[in-house]
């Protein structure tokens, strides 16, 4: 939560191909599939065309017989990833809702976001997530985790300098592997020390787990990268010599430029302060850090930490004008974003979660925003 001071194929039918009866065919109702799906298209990032096979919620690429239904699908791509969202609070005030995680995640899955990480919540994502087939799945990090003047009051977990090993720990083995630490806040006011940061990230690894740092200040950055944290949350005025260190140890760089791209341009109308300036001098250097990053093999992902749910096409093309090619910010929504949470893409035997599109989103990103077909779990959900 960002602190707030090839060529064309000939597959493109968009209308399935019925072969048989479709009573009781997968679908957004959530009713179980007595029918074998066959789905065929350009997959990418391969750019290849080929058939797939959903058995239940698993893909295949070997032939199922008597598959009922032939999906022409276009263009492929392993559902689209969200990897900093925060669903279940829109407003630093307000309670975790049951109701509005729902909403959210729907929103999420309904453009074609299939997969998110949650690094941090105001409260751990509730169990019945992982068992409702008609959400995306969830990788989450469990509650913020907030020292005293870190963090908005009474919205994370707030724990003393000295407790926080045990904490990151507890909530890294009550969620996903991962925990959250708000490594700085104010611009004014120190960062979290690198020591009992360090600690952290040892104690976590230690156990299996992975650290996310928010970071916006030049510090917070310097002592997250020293630490050895393994994403990097926005990393706001990240000193661009940090970048070698990030990449030869494998700290992921999380930027989530459309959430600070939206508040730009009404920074720079603000009256003149330390504040307004320093902000205005970190989101200058973001969009070069990012391609510094990427040119020196850093993993650059999409993240939004904004609200509507559903906008990852938005940092998409944020990451186009940072300077990676429309397949590279696409990658960091989908194959490569996947790959990192450790899910595979469109293999033999990976999740049946794909979106399709009617035309190549790698010439057109802002094609994301509109998928002609979901698939989350096995189940056709538009």
């Amino acid at each position: 939560m960002v602190h707030t001071e090839p060529g064309q194929g000939s597959v493109v039918s968009n209308a399935p191909r019925i072969k048989g009866s479709t009573n009781g065919a997968c679908s957004g109702s959530g009713r179980l599939s007595p029918v074998v799906l066959q789905v065929r298209g350009i997959v990418l990032p391969e750019r290849e065309e080929r058939s797939f096979w959903i058995d239940g919620d698993r893909l295949r690429t070997e032939p199922v017989p008597d598959a009922d239904i032939v999906v022409d699908g276009g263009w492929l791509l392993p559902g689209l990833v969200d990897v900093h969202t925060h669903p279940g609070t829109e407003v630093h005030d307000a309670p975790f809702s049951d109701e509005m995680l729902r909403r959210h995640l729907t929103d999420h899955r309904d453009a074609g976001v299939l997969l998110v990480r949650t690094p941090g919540s105001a409260a751990r994502i509730p169990y019945w997530v992982d068992e409702d087939p008609q959400l995306p799945r969830v990788r989450s990090a469990g509650r913020w985790l907030a020292t005293p003047g870190r963090f908005f009051p009474g919205l994370g977990r707030g724990v003393s300098e000295e407790d926080l090993v045990h904490a990151a720990v507890e909530e890294a083995k009550a969620s996903s592997g991962w925990c959250k630490v708000i490594a700085d806040w104010r611009h004014d006011e120190p960062a979290l020390p690198r020591d009992i940061l360090s600690a952290v990230v040892q104690a976590v690894h230690a156990i299996g787990g992975r650290v996310a740092a928010h970071c916006q200040t030049a510090d917070g950055s310097l002592n997250a990268v020293r630490a050895g944290v393994d994403s990097l949350e926005h990393g706001m005025h990240l000193d661009p010599g940090l970048i070698d260190q990030m990449a030869s140890q494998g700290t992921a760089f999380v930027p989530t430029l459309s959430a600070f791209g939206a508040g730009a341009d009404r920074r720079r109308t603000e009256e003149p302060s330390a504040r307004r300036d320093w902000w205005l001098a970190g989101w200058e250097a973001m969009l070069p850090n990012v391609r510094a990053a990427h040119e020196a093999g850093v993993t650059v992902l999409a993240g939004t930490d904004s609200f509507p749910c559903g906008t990852v096409t938005s940092e998409v093309e944020w990451l186009v004008r940072a300077g990676l090619s429309a397949e590279t910010a696409l990658g960091a929504a989908s194959w490569s974003a996947r790959s990192w949470l450790g899910l595979p893409g469109l293999v033999d035997g990976g999740p049946a979660d794909l979106v399709a599109y009617d035309t190549d989103p790698t010439l057109d990103i802002s094609a994301l925003a509109n998928p002609s077909r979901i698939i989350l779990r096995g189940r056709v959900i538009a």
